[in-house]
């Protein structure tokens, strides 16, 4: 394809990221045109924002580029007028700091030491359960079941019922449009998600109805900021913060195993010195990508990259793209363990809407490869990955492994 054409390639098609076939295209456009006005799409007209410091710029001013639920939302896919479904990574201050605030002390780092131990345990307990010598999918017996058992946590959600959280998840994020969804209409997303806020609904009003507890209902259902939520709302909140505590960690343990295997001289610096882990953390996050883009909507005429952004445009962040950007990290396409500066990356966003858990995302990437090395486990590909089909959530839904011995 000749690189003028190639560079105009609609980058929002969900069969870019299903095939991992984006990193060309987004090369293209960071060298040619790092904001490209895309005038047609099946989403509306966009911008693609796909340098790391014009990113930062549209994180940073809140002000000119809003995550308003009423304009649009957080996704390249507008919320269908009527339909919307809010939540405080959907709104702009003040709303989004009242809300953010409720739900933000379960991640402060006093609580954080104080799960580290639970986690450790679980995660030892899934590890020394694998099978040897026969192919499983690391997607469901490690990286799903670890993250549903911590949401579990969070939400001081019936255990035995843990799954039903991952599959709301699946829910939210699903694109229609794909033949595998586990919902193929909104309808059908809308009935699965009123159904969770009736489940929701009945923890929350035995939460308010007794002292507040350290769990995440239990703290929303005792704030003045959320304690009166619309059902619209509700099912808003409670969809991202499943979505929040699961599909990035779990995306992220499973990409990481990936690039694992694949680059094991890596891998060996951190068995020589402990002392790389939490650098291996931090690449394993920004290496995945596990959220594809996040989407603004410019409150007022404004200039970016040399280009003349009009009120009302639809400001696409593709944090792929930043990820991978020469001019910001060296060697971004490589899976370097050590780099001089580990966290400079875009996987959890920038500014007031940066991931309120991302310190607790790291602690359970960070436990499993500490557990995963001690037990030095020859872990093989046994197939390749099953990927999903969207352009919001760089997502694995298969990764069939085999571990020998």
């Amino acid at each position: 394809m000749p690189e003028q054409a190639a560079q105009h390639v609609d980058v929002s098609n969900p069969r870019l990221y299903r095939e991992d076939a984006w990193m060309p295209h987004f090369a293209r456009l960071r060298r040619k045109d790092p904001v490209h006005r895309h005038a047609d799409s099946p989403y509306g007209p966009y911008w693609s924002v796909t340098r790391y410091a014009d990113i930062m710029k549209v994180e940073l001013d809140h002000g000119s580029y809003s995550s308003e639920s009423g304009l649009g939302g957080i996704q390249i896919a507008d919320q269908a007028k009527g339909s919307e479904l809010p939540n405080f990574i959907r709104m702009d201050p003040p709303r989004h700091t009242a809300q953010r605030k409720t739900v933000a002390p379960i991640v402060a780092p006093s609580n954080l030491a104080n799960m580290e131990g639970t986690i450790r345990q679980r995660t030892q307990a899934v590890l020394d359960g694998l099978p040897r010598d026969e192919t499983f999918d690391w997607v469901d017996r490690v990286s799903t079941e670890l993250t549903a058992m911590m949401l579990a946590t969070l939400f001081d959600f019936p255990w035995a019922d843990r799954r039903k959280l991952t599959h709301w998840s699946d829910v939210a994020i699903a694109n229609i449009e794909d033949a595998d969804a586990v919902v193929k209409s909104e309808a059908e997303r809308m009935a699965e998600l009123t159904q969770m806020a009736e489940i929701m609904g009945a923890l929350w009003k035995e939460r308010a109805a007794q002292p507040p507890k350290f769990d995440l209902i239990s703290m929303m259902a005792h704030s003045e900021a959320t304690q009166n939520l619309p059902l619209r709302e509700f099912i808003g909140t409670f969809g991202l913060l499943i979505v929040g505590g699961n599909d990035t960690t779990r995306n992220s343990m499973s990409g990481g195993l990936m690039a694992m295997i694949a680059n094991p001289g890596e891998v060996a610096k951190v068995r020589a010195d402990a002392g790389l882990l939490p650098s291996l953390v931090s690449e394993t996050i920004r290496y995945q990508t596990p959220v594809i883009h996040m989407r603004r909507t410019a409150t007022r005429d404004t200039e970016l990259g040399g280009k003349q952004i009009a009120k009302g445009d639809k400001v696409v962040m593709w944090y792929v793209s930043g990820n991978r950007d020469e001019t910001a990290i060296e060697e971004p396409d490589r899976f370097v363990v050590g780099r001089a500066r580990p966290r400079h990356h875009l996987a959890f966003g920038a500014g007031i809407h940066r991931c309120v858990g991302d310190r607790l995302a790291e602690m359970q990437l960070r436990i499993l490869w500490e557990e995963l090395l001690k037990r030095d486990l020859a872990i093989e590909l046994a197939g390749p990955p099953v990927r999903l089909y969207s352009n919001f959530i760089r997502g694995i839904r298969a990764l069939p492994v085999i571990i020998r011995g």
